[in-house]
């Protein structure tokens, strides 16, 4: 009979190994993630500090240093809204003022450097977040990529000025646009930081749909973004017009009316300190995006333009002032505006206009209605889950082998693009450069297929 130990070490060594939780560093210290199902994740990342207190309506500020290892297998907070009753990705935690936390995936195993795709939720400026389960990167990340997505500030927390902001000049005049200053913090630690989870840093791909697609515009010509990220996806982000038209004038006009709905008058002394002392809930104000877009018009600014952070992406693409990246760039066929509106126009315009300047430009429209729907026609943002590969998370039970295809179809090409700048491979039929002259597109049809051919909503005379 052999002993004890010797059995004992022999069952050890036939057990599998216990795999450590993922550990990576960061600026403020490092972070504990998890792995689960093929995919290494972080969650609830800072990368900047809670924008609270003295630093609500500041520029994102250094993250403050932690001791020991942080846990990050959480999503952090939403930033601070008043969720959308009807949203087509209802959030996955409560919303706060402290919120500027990203995520991270990866596949399991992964060796070398990773592409990085980095999502920008969309939700009018006034609602979304990253939390939402059809936001998830694993399906991706399981395609051989790393997926980060991010908070930015909403509302009057993310879009705010008023005379005692512009006195106290606390950012060197970076006033008003926080929340594209948010999206600007995450990039740049996305540049300096994914290294230590092993993506690439000199491959950053970012993907945004509705006003995240409106936030690539900005980005993609803002002076303080040039070179932070090399490819970018705008899924229905309109026609690159400027939001908020009446500049920082009008945005501080706009900031007075709203500090005197909450007894703030504009020559105050003290109108700063009030205004932050107010409660977060006071500041949201009940402003959503069905208050925003139905019913009068409460006082909020858009992103607007300030010639610092954000500039006329319009004029801007027209100039040719923009980095040259390949972009691949779309609307659904049912989307805001019909098919001469802003969306769907929008991006065929968009695609011309970035083709003639040099830009390598892939264009598609997103066809395709779920099976257990009955649209006629895809309608805005029904594209996300197909994009993610997370169809069977969005429609549950009734997903249906189609949708999955279509699904594993349209992720393939987001990958694909992710690695090498075109979105060609796979069971895709050949997707060529966008030519103006020709209006040749990719079009995710409402059959399942993916079909080439002369863009079906453009007039034809």
């Amino acid at each position: 009979m052999l002993p004890v130990a010797v059995v004992l070490l022999a069952a050890i060594a036939c057990a599998p190994l216990a795999v450590a939780d993922p550990v990576a560093g960061t600026p403020g210290g490092e972070v504990r993630g998890a792995q689960a199902h093929g995919v290494v994740s972080w969650k609830g990342i800072p990368f900047a500090a809670p924008p609270t207190g003295d630093l609500r309506w500041r520029a994102p500020q250094p993250v403050a240093s932690w001791q020991g290892v942080r846990d990050a297998t959480a999503y952090g907070h939403d930033c601070m809204q008043k969720p959308f009753p009807s949203d087509a990705a209802p959030l996955g935690t409560p919303p706060a003022e402290d919120c500027l936390y990203l995520n991270v995936w990866k596949p399991e195993g992964a060796k070398g450097k990773l592409p990085v795709l980095v999502w920008i939720y969309g939700g009018g400026f006034v609602n979304g977040g990253s939390s939402p389960p059809t936001y998830a990167g694993d399906e991706l990340a399981r395609k051989g990529v790393m997926v980060v997505s991010f908070n930015y500030r909403l509302g009057r927390f993310g879009t705010f000025a008023h005379p005692a902001l512009a006195a106290a000049n606390a950012d060197g005049g970076l006033l008003g646009n926080y929340g594209t200053l948010d999206q600007v913090a995450a990039l740049k630690w996305v540049r300096a930081n994914i290294a230590a989870f092993g993506g690439d840093s000199a491959n950053v791909t970012v993907i945004g749909e509705s006003a995240g697609g409106m936030s690539i515009h900005m980005l993609l010509t803002s002076p303080l973004n040039r070179g932070l990220f090399d490819r970018a996806i705008i899924m229905s982000g309109g026609n690159g017009s400027a939001l908020g038209t009446g500049g920082l004038a009008e945005a501080m006009e706009v900031g007075a009316a709203f500090a005197a709905r909450k007894g703030v008058k504009a020559k105050d002394p003290r109108a700063l300190a009030k205004l932050r002392a107010l409660p977060a809930e006071q500041v949201v104000d009940g402003l959503n995006l069905a208050g925003v877009f139905g019913g009068p018009k409460p006082p909020f600014s858009s992103p607007f333009v300030d010639g610092r952070i954000v500039v006329d992406p319009a004029k801007a693409y027209m100039a040719g002032q923009f980095d040259k990246i390949p972009v691949m760039i779309g609307a659904t066929s049912g989307d805001i505006g019909g098919a001469d509106g802003f969306m769907v126009k929008g991006a065929r315009d968009l695609a011309g206009t970035l083709a003639r300047a040099g830009s390598p430009v892939y264009a598609y429209r997103f066809s395709y209605v779920a099976s257990s729907l009955k649209d006629p026609a895809a309608g805005h943002a029904s594209d996300i889950p197909f994009f993610f590969d997370t169809q069977a998370i969005k429609y549950g039970h009734a997903t249906t082998a189609r949708d999955n295809a279509v699904g594993e179809t349209i992720s393939d090409a987001i990958v694909a693009f992710a690695k090498s700048g075109g979105p060609n491979g796979g069971t895709l039929p050949a997707w060529p450069r966008y030519d103006p002259g020709k209006d040749v597109i990719m079009d995710f049809a409402a059959d399942g297929t993916a079909r080439v051919g002369p863009d079906p909503l453009t007039k034809r005379h």
